[in-house]
């Protein structure tokens, strides 16, 4: 059986290279990628937590499927805002982002 620590640490870190990612990349498409990251971290946390703590019982894998769910509509969401913003200014870097207030 795998240990806890072991999901832990796994997750710790993806959460850690998401937040890394999050912070300096100034593409947007590396920016959701690295949300995305952040996210399954949490998910990764959820699924452990309940298969250690309660291994009879489904609650955290409910949350870890409606995580998905929620991760996947948003996703979708930040996606379309993407490429509406390449339409309009043609880059997606976060820099040039301020072009589209005019």
């Amino acid at each position: 059986m795998i240990r806890l620590e072991y999901y832990l640490i796994i997750s710790t870190l993806m959460f850690f290279i998401g937040i890394f990612g999050f912070i300096t990349r100034k593409n947007m498409i590396a920016i959701l990628i690295s949300l995305e990251l952040v996210l399954n971290a949490v998910e990764i946390n959820f699924a452990a937590f309940n298969r250690f703590l309660y291994p009879n019982q489904l609650e955290g894998m409910f949350f870890t499927l409606f995580g998905i769910a929620i991760t996947a509509a948003e996703t979708a969401v930040a996606l379309a805002i993407i490429i509406n913003a390449y339409r309009s200014i043609g880059n997606i870097n976060i820099n040039n982002i301020n072009k589209m207030k005019n």
